[in-house]
């Protein structure tokens, strides 16, 4: 498939997996007696034209970026058969997806790493609807830098009257050449994260996106890069965001600069101009006036359609309720270890920036786990209380479970559901969820590099 395929044509195009459908979300065996799958996942060496002036060696799913966008039923199973053609172990985590901790995709904490050649079945059913994401979890500063990041939309059981737009964000880290720059270099992996020097939304520079004119669209943002921060904005007083990393806002709220770190996703409604040709620019809000990412631009609505008016909220997603009066609070401190880092034998140095609970997590192989940065009674409400106490974002990630943000002494906030958190530099915040999955789950921060030098750790839930 061209890199272009998700971007180009009609827009009825953008809605269409590029994946072979087997089945529907069975189990049964064909008359060969071969099992079912729903998808097959490859990860494999590819190349790409990403830079104007040469192709890249990319590690794309099905040999391809942008990747297979997966959609899946709520509370349907979902069968996807991985199979690593890389030269390396891999995995695929299925992130904001509260699942069996068995198909988590950690690495020796929730499965053994599915070697080179090798294959694995991911089985499980989604209990959320909305906009998620897949990506694997070893060597993730190479194997997600290069390319192995992919939209897992989760339909609901009712599909709202929205047409969607997928908007996947990465950037690359090339020469004007298109081969690699050092894809991390410690004095930034010590301070925000190395930035890419290409931005690109669905694998192309700027591209404009054809949207049905007079339809009430469903923008989806996925921030799939391994660092940068994103200020989303169309600059449109009606559009509004309706739902946060996959989980639905219960009165969608006008948007005017979502920040949106790595990892996490926005999903934002409108109505497009009922004229066609019209241009509508969506902005990174740096500086005063933005950086301009790419436009959506109307064409011919094939559908016949009664003018659309309002954006409605999505369906709420069966979240528990915290009880808080009857919660725990734990706290968690992220923090930066210093300038140090230990040498080996060789005199290599392994770098080791950051601290949870001053803790950094230091076996990249996961091969020798650490014990547990708390250990969670099944069923049970907890709060936890969280400090960033350094001078940079951190979006702190917590795997198979969905919390509440509760109150930040960095901002008004109403609360509202999430995997993920943007934690400002020097912010306190707080949140709750109820234990209900048991397992051990990771707690990291998603800038890749922060949490390959030593933001990460796992709470047990048992």
């Amino acid at each position: 498939m061209k890199r272009r395929t998700l971007i180009k044509g009609s827009a009825t195009a953008l809605l269409a997996s590029s994946l072979p459908k087997l089945s529907l979300a069975t189990a049964s065996a064909s008359k060969s007696g071969e099992p079912h799958y729903d998808y097959i996942l490859t990860a494999e060496p590819a190349t790409a034209q990403l830079a104007k002036s040469g192709d890249t060696e990319i590690l794309g799913f099905n040999g391809q970026f942008p990747a297979p966008v997966i959609r899946a039923k709520q509370g349907q199973p979902l069968r996807v058969k991985f199979v690593n053609k890389l030269d390396e172990p891999s995995t695929i985590h299925w992130h904001g997806i509260r699942l069996d901790i068995a198909m988590d995709g950690v690495p020796y904490l929730t499965q053994a790493p599915v070697p080179a050649g090798g294959s694995f079945l991911y089985e499980f059913t989604c209990p959320d609807a909305g906009t998620f994401w897949y990506h694997p979890h070893m060597n993730s500063v190479e194997q997600l830098g290069k390319g192995l990041v992919g939209a897992l939309i989760v339909e609901e059981r009712e599909r709202p009257d929205y047409h969607d737009v997928i908007i996947g964000l990465k950037d690359w880290r090339l020469k004007p050449d298109g081969s690699y720059l050092p894809l991390s270099l410690p004095r930034e992996a010590a301070r925000a994260g190395t930035l890419g020097t290409l931005a690109t939304v669905n694998g192309e520079q700027k591209p404009v996106i054809d949207v049905p004119a007079g339809e009430r669209l469903r923008l989806r943002f996925l921030n799939l890069d391994n660092t940068r921060v994103y200020n989303l904005s169309l600059r449109k007083d009606d559009a509004k965001v309706i739902a946060i990393d996959g989980s639905p806002i219960a009165q969608p709220y006008t948007l005017t600069s979502h920040a949106t770190g790595a990892g996490m996703r926005l999903d934002v409604g409108f109505i497009s101009p009922s004229k066609t040709g019209v241009e509508i620019p969506i902005y990174d809000m740096k500086g005063r006036f933005g950086i301009e990412i790419c436009r959506l631009k109307t064409i011919s609505n094939d559908k016949t359609t009664t003018p659309k008016a309002g954006v409605p909220a999505l369906p709420a997603n069966p979240i528990p309720t915290p009880q808080l009066d009857k919660a725990e609070t734990l706290s968690f401190v992220f923090e930066w270890a210093g300038a140090l880092s230990p040498s080996d034998k060789d005199g290599q140095v392994d770098h080791s920036f950051w601290l949870i609970n001053r803790r950094a997590w230091t076996d990249h192989s996961h091969q020798h786990l650490p014990a547990p940065l708390a250990t969670l009674t099944l069923g049970k409400t907890y709060i936890f209380e969280l400090h960033n106490a350094t001078p940079h974002h951190h979006p702190i990630h917590l795997h198979g479970l969905i919390f509440t943000v509760l109150e930040s002494d960095k901002r008004e906030l109403t609360p509202f559901h999430t995997d993920t958190i943007l934690l400002e530099k020097n912010e306190r915040a707080k949140i709750a969820f109820v234990a209900d999955n048991p397992g051990r789950w990771m707690f990291h921060c998603h800038v890749i590099e922060h949490m390959d030098t030593g933001l990460m750790g796992y709470i047990t839930i048992a």
